[in-house]
This record gives C-alpha cells, sequence and structure tokens, in this order.
C-alpha cells in the first residue's frame, strides 16, 4: 500500500483487532464502497468450512478497497453466501486500512513453537 502510485511506501503502526475495527467503522470505509466510491476488488476467494452453523456453501474472500486514484484504502475478509450476503458478524473484518498517511495493521500473534 502506498499513499499514490508515485509515493515512498507508507509506515505502518501495528493495532490490536479492537482498535482496527473502530477505526474502520469509524471511517466509512465500507461505506464508500457500498455508495459506489470506493471499488472492492477481490484478492483472494475459496470455499469455506468454516462456519459450521452455515446450511449453505460459504465462501472465504479477501477484498482490497480501493479509492478513486486506485489506491488501496482497506483489506478486509468476509464470509460470502451465495446470495451475496455476508455471514458470520454480517459485516466485513478489516485487517488494514490506510488513515492519514499510515497504514494500520493487525499486531503480529506469536505462535508457540511446536
Amino acid at each position: 500500500m502506498t499513499a499514490n502510485s508515485t509515493s515512498q511506501p507508507l509506515p505502518i503502526k501495528r493495532i490490536s483487532v479492537e482498535e482496527m475495527r473502530k477505526r474502520f467503522n469509524e471511517g466509512g470505509y465500507w461505506e464508500n464502497v457500498q455508495n459506489g466510491k470506493w471499488t472492492a476488488y477481490p484478492l483472494e476467494s475459496r470455499i469455506s468450512d468454516a462456519l459450521e452453523k452455515e446450511t449453505v456453501q460459504i465462501t472465504s474472500v479477501m477484498l482490497s478497497y480501493r479509492n478513486e486514484n486506485g489506491d488501496e484504502m482497506a483489506r478486509v475478509h468476509q464470509y460470502v453466501r451465495p446470495d451475496g450476503s455476508i455471514a458470520a458478524s454480517g459485516r466485513p473484518d478489516p485487517k488494514r486500512l490506510v488513515q492519514d498517511g499510515i497504514l494500520y495493521r493487525l499486531i503480529k500473534s506469536i505462535k508457540p513453537a511446536i
């Protein structure tokens, strides 16, 4: 992610899941996609069995939200039903976002050695 196609990479700040969701919701990122101001581009898509309560086939999708200049402003994950509705929480789950010239990413979890 860069501020624009000709600039230097943005500084990265690691934040918690809670802070990421707060920034995403308060910043209106999903609303910008819903109202057509920004575009959501699929990055990955695969069938998932992660949601046992669902009675239909669910697709796990990673999307890039891009502004009118083509700059990535957020990256989100969501589980999608065949009718296009979002499963689980019903909202996209932000994984990274750009705000005020900073790339916010989630704090890396430390995995124990096996």
